[in-house]
């Protein structure tokens, strides 16, 4: 398209361009902004070949938008925005104009663009806060149409000259003339203008040929300072037609200057024309001077008169002072070497200009603040320049009792010199380093004194184009005196920031000081700056602060923070820096927040540059710097702040002495960082950061949620560096360093919607794996601003109207911006989107994160006793996963999912739906797998909450949602295979929970709603027996027969007398998801009635099933039917037809499986439809018979012993015992059985061992695995374990009968026997009676414990075999493990003694 049609082509590109401009889009966003500077670069680019199109298009655009009418401050903003975005742009167009330009477009230039730009020069109202940036923009515009154009734009203004020649009007307009100061100057085009404006000059009325005098100066500047060269060769080989043209006009403006009045006005000019004329100023600095030369040098005189005051007049002083600064700032341009006597001239008046203007007594002033301060800080460079190691002046502006004045102008004279050193023979900065203490001192007192009273003050925009006087000038008669101070002191700072940030040497050189001094002085400086990054009422001085902090990250500058020392120095400082930023990013301190933390980012990119550069360097000076927070990721006890002592101590020992220290007057970042007791501020430093990263990746920026996932990247990179060294895992810094990775690569890939973006961003979180201080903390900071946020979005509007027109004016100005800003106490409008989403974004990442903080806080608790049969984490249900899954401890996430779970049926008015909607959502698709054993049992119990004691359901509009919800959330969560979802899903049982939502869905009854609730649970049945495998039942075939109990009875065929189809649409689609659970639910289900045992249970069983297979069977008949009749009907009956097929294939595999399950009861009452008269019968059992043979049915089932014979085989199957006398089965279900299930296994296990004469093989594998594990005898059998258990019941079981009858004769006697009536037998003398005697009572006691114990010995041939068989085996077990470990001990300490050598 490009070749052929390329004039289309470049009409679409500027019509794109002009499409996305502000005042046509709106308020820009981070997307809008990066388009627009992709038009801007097209457009440049095609300019260089398709110049004048582009041109012409981006002049019609402008004037299109000059001529918008705009209301209000929004729409003015987006003009202003969009003006600047046109004229930055032809800037840019006209800076590479081709060369090959043809006339025709020069033409056009000057008829369409040039009127346009002077339209900004001449007519932008001062009063406008972006007038002069626009003029800025304009003059840039000006300045590249006249590289290449100057004849167009000379054109114009000498028109307007020779138009101003033939005028007699006084007040004219001198516009055009003015242009003549931004038009590109150079050695050629000044003479042009000198001669064109000495032609006409003296025909000019007085306010044109002020206008040239004013414009012709500035025009000299522009070729001087873009043409130096030019200049210093006019001093080296002097041009004889240029020193005519400025003799000529010089003569002219002398001649004009009749009054004091009109000298001031010249003498500035004068001085110039006199310069670029060499030979003259040589002529006359000689005694004998020409009389051609006689008024220069009677100019000059005057002007040493006016300088020393001796000028009579005020005005002449000032001009005297202006034109000696003019002077002394071109002095500069000439090399001392090709003219002398030009510096001669300046130093014979340089003392009287500084005394002038440099007076702390009697500040220089003219009424015009800022030409007052530009004038100082010309004179400031021009004499450093001249004379750099002459710093007198230097130390008046840095005496503290100095005006702010000086200190302004000194700063900025600074950072002048630093980025304008064009000539090789300038001066550098390098000569001010001496004077680095007294600029830091500046630096803390401006701070302290700018922050200090920036509370009390609003918020001011600093615009770059104004002056420091300006802004001071403008507010004189606005602002109280205190107001006024502040504001200069802003002013003031953000100079100093600047000049930071162009040299930060300047403030960090140290000379002659010690190592900890330096430190202490970099940290003082960093600190401040840091302190300013947060200043949201400064946000100029904010982002330069930033700027500056990022040269200081520099390679070169880090090296200078502690020469003696630079990495612990670096590691202290930057780490102090990052925590007290990342403190404020979680606090949503800062209102920039996705700006700064792109700056973090570089901050990061350069820590890391210094730690691979030290690496590499020198691994012994960095030791310090890479054993610092090895192995402390993990928190202890829940504590992020914790640490072991080791590590405190190899900190203490490895930093230096010196630490942070406060700014005079500042705050410090953060009293807490490392102070004693406290981990490093390196280890605290990096918690922060992680804890920032996770919690902005909730943002609903999609920008910042990027920006954050990039920053993970430099944190691995640091972590790849640090276990560089000592060769130790990445994974001892970072465990979560697989899923950092994962999170920095996405950063690059993501190009889709916000949504789908948080939707990989949860699934990320899910991942981790490992609990860190970072993202424990990052939950819990973000829980406790959602609980806020959630209070404040229920509340609403009552909220608002509560907080009244001070809370209006925070969500005017902050809530719009964002909601987490809000969240630290205001108020919140729900018609921001941003602020809903960003709830909804923290519901997310509560739920994807908390699986780690639920683990986190299991593992710090008090450790459960498990059994020692096998390791806890191998069992599923463990009773671990119990006691957190079930236990009442109110934690965190406890309380999240209850509140969760609360809002599932939230009711507001404006946002009840949303919220309802992302929760189940969110709970369903985006829950850690950890949590769902909680969600569950929270769940099951707040659902059992919904019958009353008598088991009768308690029917309510909120309960029905709830069970609505709940069947949602469950079918999502059981739907998603999430990773990890299949260890978790088995914790906790669904039966009771699945039982109740069936029992209360059914009392629903039939109306639309309640159908379409019942067909969800039937789809969630079925998806529940898809996840079979992975879920755990406690009675599961009791549990899948009550379900088939309940759901058949929702089966509803043709009694659904609807007359409405749409009902009948909705009973069919029910009965088709009720025969699909059904048919998972039946596949291998032996039916159990819940009555009769023995011969009845078989009958129950057969007319159970005899029960369901009729139910089927009609339903296949009711299906057969209303085919027959929507195939008579035709037309809309069609989709019914589909349905009514599905639902008989549905039918027929319920069926297959019912008989598949139940051959034993099930074939009598089915063989017989085999010869049934009709056909369709016949054919539909032919087709289930056909189905359970191709399953594979045993019909040996149909046995009388069916049941007995099944019994015996798990029997069988559980006494099993191996080669070795070992038994799997038994040991294994010793292993998986909960410790509250094993009084139940232990009566099981005796009881079935017992009847197959293999107790002693049972008891001694038990009692072997017992003091196989035990730490010591004296703690042998004392536990709560099985093998206890076990012993317990068979001494309760086969001892009783004889404990009985042993000790029954024996007992009786004592109680019923005359002669014991009376025998006492207390041995205790406190507690005897006064008639007893102890003596006595002592031999009554041993008297009836002889009888006991010779009873008992005497009966040890009655001693049950079982119990006999039980000591034997205690025994044998006991001496047995003992000895093997008394051996292998004796073995070790033989060893041991070989090794030893002797002596």
């Amino acid at each position: 398209m490009a070749a052929h049609r390329p004039v289309e082509w470049v009409q679409a590109v500027v019509s794109r361009f002009d499409e996305q401009l502000p005042i046509k889009t709106g308020q820009q966003n981070t997307h809008t902004k990066v388009s627009t500077e992709h038009n801007k670069e097209c457009l440049i680019n095609i300019s260089k070949y398709k110049f004048s199109l582009v041109i012409s298009g981006l002049t019609t655009i402008l004037k299109n938008v000059n001529n918008m009418r705009i209301f209000g401050e929004a729409a003015e903003k987006n003009l202003y925005l969009s003006q600047l975005i046109i004229l930055d742009t032809l800037e840019k167009c006209l800076a590479g104009q081709p060369k090959d330009t043809m006339r025709l477009d020069e033409t056009m230039l000057v008829k369409q663009l040039l009127p346009e730009i002077c339209h900004f020069l001449h007519t932008c109202r001062e009063g406008n806060q972006h007038a002069a940036e626009l003029r800025n923009s304009a003059s840039g515009v000006l300045f590249s149409l006249s590289c290449n154009n100057f004849n167009a734009v000379f054109s114009r203004i000498s028109t307007r000259l020779q138009e101003l020649t033939v005028c007699s009007e006084d007040n004219v307009d001198v516009h055009d003339i003015e242009l003549l100061q931004y038009i590109n100057v150079d050695c050629a085009k000044l003479k042009r203008l000198l001669k064109e404006t000495a032609f006409k000059f003296k025909a000019l009325k007085k306010v044109a040929q002020l206008a040239v005098i004013n414009s012709l100066e500035k025009a000299f500047w522009n070729w001087v300072e873009n043409y130096p060269d030019e200049f210093t060769k006019l001093y080296q080989i002097p041009q004889t037609d240029m020193a005519e043209c400025a003799e000529k006009l010089f003569d002219l403006v002398d001649g004009f200057a009749e009054s004091t009045k009109r000298k001031a006005a010249v003498w500035p000019l004068q001085i110039i024309l006199l310069i670029l004329c060499p030979e003259i100023i040589q002529d006359i600095s000689k005694d004998v001077v020409d009389e051609n030369n006689i008024n220069k040098k009677l100019f000059l005189d005057s002007l040493r008169k006016a300088l020393a005051g001796h000028g009579g007049s005020r005005q002449l002083t000032e001009s005297a002072a202006i034109a000696c600064v003019k002077l002394c700032k071109a002095s500069t341009y000439i090399n001392w070497e090709d003219n002398s006597v030009i510096f001669l001239l300046v130093q014979s008046m340089v003392v009287d200009l500084k005394n002038l203007l440099f007076n702390p007594s009697k500040p220089f002033s003219r009424g015009s603040q800022p030409a007052d301060v530009d004038l100082m800080i010309d004179c400031l460079v021009s004499c450093f320049r001249i004379s750099p190691h002459n710093n007198q002046h230097f130390k008046i502006c840095l005496a503290q009792n100095s005006p702010s004045t000086f200190h302004y102008v000194l700063v900025n004279s600074l950072h002048r010199i630093i980025t304008n050193s064009a000539l090789d023979w300038w001066p550098k900065i390098d000569a001010v380093y001496c004077h680095s203490v007294e600029l830091r001192n500046m630096f803390g007192e401006t701070l302290h004194k700018a922050v200090q009273g920036c509370g009390a003050h609003p918020a001011i925009r600093m615009a770059p184009s104004l002056t420091f006087k300006e802004k001071v000038t403008s507010l004189k008669f606005k602002e109280k005196p205190t107001d006024l101070e502040t504001r200069s002191y802003k002013y003031l700072l953000l100079s100093m920031v600047k000049l930071i940030h162009a040299d930060p040497k300047l403030l960090l050189c140290n000379p002659r000081k010690q190592g900890p001094e330096t430190q202490g002085s970099t940290a003082e400086l960093i600190t401040g700056l840091v302190q300013l990054v947060p200043q949201s009422h400064m946000p100029e001085i904010a982002q330069e602060a930033m700027e500056a902090l990022l040269v200081l990250h520099q390679l070169d500058s880090i090296d200078l923070w502690n020469p003696d020392a630079p990495v612990e120095t670096f590691w202290e400082i930057s780490s102090q820096m990052l925590f007290y930023i990342c403190k404020k990013l979680t606090s949503h301190q800062m209102l920039s927040s996705t700006e700064i933390l792109k700056w973090l980012r570089e901050i990061l990119i350069c820590r890391n540059k210094f730690l691979l550069k030290n690496k590499q360097a020198d691994r012994s000076s960095c030791h310090f710097l890479f054993l610092c927070g090895v192995g402390c990721d993990v928190p202890a006890s829940g504590n992020a702040t914790q640490m072991s002592m080791d590590h405190d101590e190899l900190l203490r020992t490895c930093t230096p002495g010196a630490s942070l220290r406060k700014g005079k007057g500042n705050s410090s970042m953060d009293s807490t960082a490392g102070c004693s007791g406290t981990p490093p501020i390196c280890r605290q430093a990096q918690t922060k950061l992680e804890v920032a990263l996770y919690m902005f990746l909730w943002s609903p920026d999609t920008e910042a949620v990027l920006v954050a996932m990039s920053c993970f990247r430099h944190l691995c990179e640091e972590a790849d560096i640090r276990c560089g060294v000592d060769e130790v895992s990445v994974h001892n810094f970072l465990p979560n360093y697989n899923t950092f990775m994962e999170f920095a690569s996405v950063s690059n890939m993501m190009s889709t919607g916000r949504a789908a973006l948080q939707k990989r961003v949860m699934a990320l979180l899910r991942r981790i794996e490992h609990p860190t201080a970072g993202n424990t903390e990052a939950w819990e900071d973000t829980h406790a601003k959602w609980e806020q946020a959630t209070k404040l979005i229920l509340n609403y509007p009552k909220a608002k109207m509560e907080d009244g027109q001070a809370a209006e004016s925070l969500h005017k100005t902050i809530v719009k911006r964002r909601m987490s800003h809000v969240s630290g106490g205001g108020s919140i409008d729900l018609s921001d989107t941003d602020s809903l989403q960003e709830w909804i974004n923290m519901t997310g990442f509560l739920c994807a994160l908390g699986g780690v903080c639920l683990q986190q806080r299991s593992s710090s608790g008090l450790a459960t006793y498990s059994p020692p049969m096998g390791p806890v984490s191998e069992r599923k249900g463990s009773m671990i996963s119990v006691m957190s899954s079930e236990g009442n401890v109110d934690t965190p996430v406890s309380r999240f999912m209850d509140r969760l779970l609360s809002l599932m049926v939230c009711n507001h008015e404006k946002v009840g739906l949303q919220i309802r909607t992302n929760v189940k959502d969110l709970v369903g698709l985006e829950l850690s797998p950890a949590l769902y054993p909680m969600l569950f049992n929270k769940l099951k119990n707040t659902i059992s909450k919904f019958f009353d004691s008598q088991g009768q359901v308690l029917l309510t509009d909120s309960n029905t949602q709830f069970v609505e919800q709940t069947i949602a959330i469950m079918k999502n969560l059981l739907d998603n295979h999430t990773e990890g979802s299949s260890e978790h899903l088995g914790q906790a049982s669904i039966e009771t929970m699945m039982l109740n939502l069936v029992r209360y869905v059914r009392v629903l009854g039939n109306m639309v709603h309640a159908i379409q609730i019942k067909t969800k649970l039937c789809q969630l049945v079925e998806v529940m027996m898809a996840r079979r495998d992975d879920l755990s039942f406690c009675q599961e075939m009791k549990f899948r027969n009550k379900m088939v109990e309940y759901l058949t009875d929702w089966v509803m065929g043709t009694s659904n007398q609807a007359a409405d189809d749409d009902v009948k649409c909705l009973t069919r689609d029910l009965d088709q998801a009720s025969m699909e659970a059904v048919v998972s639910l039946l596949a291998g289900l032996p039916l159990q009635p819940e009555e009769g045992d023995g011969v009845e249970l078989m009958e129950a069983k057969s007319q159970l099933f005899l029960k369901y297979f009729t139910l089927f069977m009609n339903l296949l008949n009711d299906c057969s039917e209303v085919e027959d009749e929507n195939a008579q009907t035709g037309g809309r009956k069609r989709g019914m037809s589909r349905r009514l097929a599905s639902l008989r294939h549905c039918t027929v595999l319920a069926m297959s499986n019912l008989l598949n399950a139940n051959v034993d009861s099930g074939l009598m009452h089915s063989i017989g439809l085999g010869y049934h008269k009709d056909l369709q019968t016949r054919a539909t059992f032919m087709e289930v018979l056909t189905k359970i043979l191709q399953q594979g049915t045993e019909f040996d089932t149909l046995a009388e012993t069916v049941l007995a014979d099944r019994f015996e085989r798990l029997v069988e199957l559980v006494t099993m015992m191996g080669d070795q006398g070992e038994l799997p089965i038994a040991m294994a279900l010793a292993n998986v059985v909960p410790c509250s299930q094993w009084d139940e296994l232990a009566r099981v296990l005796v009881t079935l061992f017992d009847s197959r004469h293999l107790l002693y093989q049972l008891l001694w594998n038990m009692f072997s695995k017992e003091v196989e594990l035990a730490d010591s005898m004296q703690t042998l059998f004392r536990g709560n374990s099985l093998a206890s258990k076990i012993m317990t019941f068979c001494f309760k079981v086969y001892g009783a009968t004889y404990l009985q009858k042993l000790l029954d004769p024996l007992l009786r006697i004592v109680i019923t026997s005359s002669d014991w009536q009376h025998v006492s037998f207390e041995v205790d003398p406190t507690r005897l009676e006064s008639s007893e005697s102890l003596e006595e009572n002592q031999r009554n006691l041993l008297q009836m414990t002889e009888k006991f114990f010779h009873a008992i010995i005497s009966s040890s041939l009655e001693f049950p075999s079982q119990l006999r068989s039980v000591c034997h085996c205690l025994y044998q077990a006991t001496c047995h493990s003992l000895l093997n470990k008394a051996t292998v001990k004796e073995k070790k300490e033989n060893k041991k003694s070989i090794v030893v050598p002797n002596g």
